[in-house]
């Protein structure tokens, strides 16, 4: 009975396991009952649906497709680049590498030759100290020889002029030059005025003597030049033609021509004897203030103007032959003994020489702080006397521009830019004018002040001191001319 029932039981069980298993299957199979259960029809239009939308989802994975496609053959073609790029790259690389090497190798040899060039350097330095030393030890010793020469040429040059003052009041007055053709008496000091010529109306700034004569030229702001005997003071000839106030004058060394600069712009040449014009020496913009005509030949003329140049010019023919510019006026000149040199004194205080042939500056020297106002050769034409508006009166030496001697005076101030100073004709007195004035006159040999003149009631413009050794001239801002013995 028990196996009976356990029988049972089993049966049961297995029955319960089996409805249950059937009611699974028939969930699992209904909806392909129900699919079976409908219509054919109905089927046929759903599956027509969903091959129309198979195809569209077809056709965008063709569309998908073919863009990334696209997308592939740029990128290969991209990665082709950048792979061409790369290799490039890499070229370049390899390149600057070996760029590198070889400027390091080349950097490595310019380090060894400048070490090279180091030490061949610090061996210069010490060859260029030793020379250096040894230089300045020369430089001392040549300066010391020149100081030791100066003073032993000072002393011979003032051993010579007393042996040759010895000689003047021992031989007598009169010598001759090296051609014979000229002569002078030993200069006296004068301390009287013999004459008072009211020459010029409206003053008178140049006056100058007949080479080995005692006739004087003058010229004055009334546009006459005129010709003196300065035994009797009468007036012996007057030349006319001038447009401008005469600055200054000069005469050829035969006496023939006479020459005037004027602030006309112009240069004046008179025949001495007919007082007729012969030319005319146009070339300037600005007014002439200073001329001087060779003494080596008479043909030729310097001038110089206010519009910064100094013109040379060739009496025969009437024209200019050279022309320097330069940026400072020049307020006064003169020709060297041989011709071949012009000295220039500018507004700027320098005195200058020039080469007459090149108008090439020779050489120049400070002369005065201010203006030069004067510049006038000594008789033997070693000698340059030159005022300044710092009323200093310098004598130079022509070949070494070394100063000789300094003549000065609390009471001697120079009147205008073209007072002119001279030195007598034994070179043994420098006279110049003064504003109040009066005439100062100072020694060559000592620098010494030997005589003071007083005769003129207004400034004094020019000096000029006769050939012959007497007389003196002077002339003022008035237009009177002293004649001094």
């Amino acid at each position: 009975m028990a196996y009976e029932e356990v029988a049972i039981e089993a049966i049961k069980h297995a029955l319960k396991a089996l409805r249950k298993r059937h009611l699974v299957e028939e969930g699992a199979h209904a909806p392909a009952l129900a699919a079976l259960n409908r219509p054919f029809v109905l089927q046929g239009s759903e599956w027509k649906e969903k091959a129309e939308n198979l195809e569209v989802e077809l056709q965008q994975c063709y569309k998908a497709q073919a863009r990334l496609s696209e997308q592939l053959v740029v990128e290969v073609a991209e990665s082709r680049a950048s792979k061409s790029l790369l290799q490039e790259k890499e070229t370049l690389i390899t390149d600057l590498q070996n760029e590198l090497n070889q400027a390091r190798d080349e950097c490595s040899h310019l380090t060894e030759l400048l070490g090279e060039k180091t030490k061949a350097l610090e061996l210069l330095m010490a060859e260029h100290q030793d020379l250096k030393a040894q230089l300045e030890a020369m430089t001392l010793r040549a300066n010391n020889a020149e100081a030791e020469n100066k003073t032993l040429v000072d002393r011979w040059m003032l051993q010579k002029m007393q042996d040759a003052e010895r000689l003047n009041e021992v031989d007598g007055v009169v010598r001759q030059s090296e051609d014979g053709a000229e002569f002078y008496v030993e200069s006296s000091i004068p301390s009287t005025c013999k004459q008072r010529i009211p020459a010029h109306d409206g003053g008178c700034a140049s006056i100058l003597f007949e080479y080995n004569s005692s006739k004087l030229i003058s010229g004055g702001q009334d546009r006459a030049i005129k010709m003196w005997d300065t035994t009797s003071g009468s007036l012996t000839n007057s030349f006319y033609g001038c447009l401008g106030s005469v600055l200054d004058l000069s005469i050829t060394h035969d006496n023939k021509f006479i020459i005037a600069a004027s602030s006309s712009n112009n240069l004046y040449v008179w025949d001495a004897n007919s007082g007729r014009i012969r030319h005319t020496l146009t070339g300037h913009i600005d007014k002439v203030c200073a001329v001087d005509v060779s003494k080596f030949s008479s043909r030729y003329v310097v001038s110089a103007a206010y519009d910064r140049t100094i013109k040379v010019w060739d009496l025969q023919k009437g024209y200019c032959n050279n022309t320097i510019i330069f940026h400072s006026n020049c307020n006064s000149l003169a020709f060297s003994m041989d011709a071949l040199t012009i000295c220039s004194g500018h507004v700027d205080g320098n005195l200058r020489l020039w080469d007459v042939q090149t108008g090439k500056l020779l050489s120049e020297v400070a002369a005065h702080s201010q203006a030069v106002t004067s510049v006038s050769l000594s008789r033997n034409g070693n000698m340059i006397l030159t005022s300044g508006r710092d009323n200093l009166h310098n004598l130079f030496d022509i070949r070494t521009l070394e100063i000789c001697g300094t003549f000065r005076s609390n009471a001697n101030r120079v009147a205008s830019n073209w007072s002119r100073s001279c030195i007598s004709a034994d070179d043994g007195y420098v006279t110049a004018g003064s504003v109040d004035g009066s005439v100062h006159i100072w020694s060559v040999l000592n620098g010494k002040m030997v005589s003071t003149l007083k005769e003129h009631t207004s400034s004094v413009l020019c000096c000029s001191w006769s050939g012959l050794g007497n007389p003196l001239a002077t002339s003022d801002k008035s237009g009177t001319i002293c004649i001094w013995s």
